[in-house]
């Protein structure tokens, strides 16, 4: 039979009172029912409903208007992979002396470099490979953004 509160509403399921020691001040106790109602009056008022161990209200003569978590900001991790060349990390086997294989990666050789940049008249921050550098060297910095399509300007 469920149990009912005159300013909670309708009480969901078999309810057990709890009743917690005086003596632990952290948690409070929850309220106790004051009347009783049948299952049909409990059944008639659906309209809005109370967990008593919760405490959420739920109200069903509005459609529910769901709203998707936020989920936590998580730190920006930058990508093992050059913006200019597209290397990225390789899959390889480490090879013992008894030819046991272990699958290990083999990263780029990413570097933090400031390379002037003539067009802007400025320094420009990049994380790049070292194989990029070598060709930002050989052919210039315009020409190696331009083909890996990166817009310098927003740098």
């Amino acid at each position: 039979m469920a149990t009912a509160s005159a300013t909670t509403g309708v009480l969901l399921g078999n309810t057990v009172n709890f009743r917690l020691s005086s003596n632990n001040a952290r948690f409070p106790r929850p309220p106790l029912p004051t009347s009783s109602f049948s299952n049909s009056a409990a059944a008639s008022d659906l309209s809005s409903l109370t967990s008593q161990l919760s405490g959420i209200r739920i109200s069903s003569e509005s459609p529910c208007s769901f709203q998707p978590f936020k989920t936590a900001l998580q730190p920006v991790v930058a990508r093992r992979i050059c913006p200019f060349t597209g290397k990225k990390a390789n899959r390889a086997n480490k090879v013992s002396f008894s030819n046991h294989k272990t699958k290990t990666q083999q990263f780029v050789n990413l570097q933090y470099k400031r390379v002037w940049w003539e067009a802007g008249k400025r320094w420009v921050k990049l994380r790049l490979s070292t194989k990029a550098l070598k060709t930002i060297e050989k052919n210039g910095l315009d020409a190696v953004a331009k083909k890996a399509g990166i817009d310098l300007r927003k740098l």
